[in-house]
């Protein structure tokens, strides 16, 4: 990822491909990969609160709060993003992050010592793999690198939550 390249790996969620969030180019491939429209916003990983601060200008108390309180992983929507490759971030000016929990995508992201661009590991359209084995032959062909963690896996994933949250205080579920 250093080098741009973009990788294949398990999350807090569903398998996901990623690349280095600062990287526009990296992040170029991966919306080439998905065959998605780049005006559709990616999610960030990061693992920890101190990294998403990197990425933010200002993080409402109200994210902090969802961030601690939640009992699934949730991805927060966030304004005035910065420090990322502009072709991340929304026309708005916003960025989807999430902290990981989850012990490998944890490691990764803080042995990387950035964010990672998290999208699920499928075509633009396509069902979401819930687990390695459900993943296009496509998809992992067109990446540089398959991690090997949870591999053998075979248990029901689901996508994070996702809520916008907007400096003015508005709330808005995306996902549940």
């Amino acid at each position: 990822m250093r080098r741009g390249g973009v990788i294949l790996y398990p999350t807090d969620t569903i398998w996901g491909i990623g690349c280095d969030a600062t990287n526009s180019e990296a992040v170029a491939r991966v919306y080439q990969i998905k065959q998605r429209d780049d005006s559709k916003a990616l999610i960030c990983l990061v693992d920890s609160e101190g990294r998403l601060q990197r990425y933010v200008r200002l993080v409402p108390d109200v994210a902090w709060d969802l961030i601690e309180l939640a009992d699934k992983p949730t991805t927060v929507i966030l304004d005035g993003a910065v420090n990322l490759a502009p072709n991340l971030v929304a026309d708005d000016g916003s960025i989807a992050m999430r902290i990981t929990r989850e012990e490998f995508s944890r490691e990764l992201c803080y042995r990387f010592q950035k964010a990672i661009v998290s999208t699920s590991a499928n075509i633009s359209g396509q069902p979401a793999p819930q687990n390695y084995r459900d993943i296009s032959p496509d998809i992992i062909n067109a990446v540089d690198y398959v991690c090997w963690s949870r591999r053998q896996e075979h248990k029901p994933h689901q996508p994070s939550s996702i809520i916008k949250l907007s400096l003015n205080g508005e709330v808005k579920i995306i996902r549940s």
